[in-house]
């Protein structure tokens, strides 16, 4: 057990120390807060994985501050990916590309590939963390592994508190889910390997064609991103997700409440609205009038919220579900796997 310190925007020299002497700092980003170390520290990284309880063959993001410091890692920067960059960095995009032979980072970075991701965040705060301590940094999300993703460094205490040596209090994440995953690092077609906030469309826009993975990775093969093995983003309660309209929320309260569930609802203002008559339930905003950007931003703290209240054994948690279309792929694929693919069938 460490002491985990809560250090404050103007706490990032003391943060930057912490890092450099191979300790672990959660850091606020737009979309998650995620676990900071030395990206190029065989301990630190490894310590990491440690205090996530995350298997060792699920690669990790690399932080950076700007795009300069990418050149200590990567020997050519494909055009496609210098397109991107230039219209979504700093941003919730992160960009797979061919590293170096002998380049600095840890091989448990990597998880043995001849590929690293990347990200420049945007937030100021960390990036400046970054320059302060002049490394990059690995940066998971910063929960116990499986587990809905941090968006608030309360959320991180939660998980971690006594396993790092502190998180910066950056307030709430606006985006709320993780960043896009985009494979560039060889001569096919860019492939999207984690669905995030910025689209497939939005994407092609600037690149051209991009596809996206349609399965979970083999689980005899090695990932190349996060977010492709494994359990992930669950509470301990039980998760189901609701399509359709009123009526099945209805149905789906009545069968739960008989079986003698104690419900929790992750739903729409308008949707709760219209269960506000159901005894013993408990509900928690998801967004006022079924926005996909409010929808993601609460998706994870909202699972956090619900699971704190409800028993584990005898509790259930009902989530919206949103239509598969390319905005909502993101969310889908959360709440999917928060689920475990279980929804309510009529």
């Amino acid at each position: 057990m460490v002491e985990t310190r809560v250090y404050q925007k103007s706490d990032l020299n003391l943060a930057a120390k912490v890092l450099q002497q191979g300790g672990i700092i959660a850091f606020p980003t737009e979309t998650v807060y995620g676990l900071g170390a030395d990206a190029t520290n065989d301990l630190a990284v490894r310590n990491v994985y440690q205090a996530k309880g995350r298997p060792s063959d699920n690669p990790l993001i690399v932080h950076i501050s700007d795009e300069n410091m990418l050149e200590l890692f990567v020997e050519d920067i494909p055009l496609k990916a210098k397109q991107l960059m230039d219209q979504f960095w700093p941003g919730p995009l992160t960009i797979i590309l061919k590293t170096k032979e002998n380049n600095a980072l840890s091989k448990y970075v990597t998880a043995g590939l001849s590929t690293t991701a990347f990200r420049l965040p945007d937030n100021l705060v960390t990036r400046n963390l970054i320059k302060k301590s002049g490394l990059a940094l690995v940066g998971p999300s910063a929960n116990t592994s499986g587990k809905p993703s941090p968006t608030s460094a309360n959320h991180v205490l939660d998980d971690l508190n006594g396993k790092i040596e502190g998180v910066i209090d950056g307030g709430e994440c606006q985006v709320g889910i993780e960043s896009t995953v985009i494979d560039l690092s060889d001569d096919l077609i860019p492939t999207i390997l984690r669905p995030g906030a910025i689209t497939r469309e939005q994407i092609q826009v600037v690149i051209g064609p991009v596809e996206i993975d349609a399965h979970v990775s083999n689980e005899t093969e090695v990932p190349k991103s996060p977010g492709m093995k494994y359990k992930h983003y669950s509470p301990n309660t039980e998760v189901v997700m609701i399509e359709g309209e009123i009526e099945v929320w209805y149905q789906a309260l009545d069968y739960y409440q008989k079986k003698h569930k104690q419900v929790g609802i992750l739903a729409s203002q308008l949707i709760l609205n219209q269960l506000s008559s159901y005894p013993d339930i408990i509900q928690v905003e998801l967004s006022q009038e079924k926005s996909i950007k409010e929808a993601m931003q609460h998706l994870f703290s909202g699972l956090r919220a619900l699971d704190k209240v409800l028993p584990e054994e005898s509790g259930i948690i009902l989530v919206e579900a949103y239509e598969d279309v390319s905005e909502n792929l993101g969310y889908m694929n959360r709440l999917k796997k928060a689920a475990n693919q279980n929804k309510f069938i009529v």
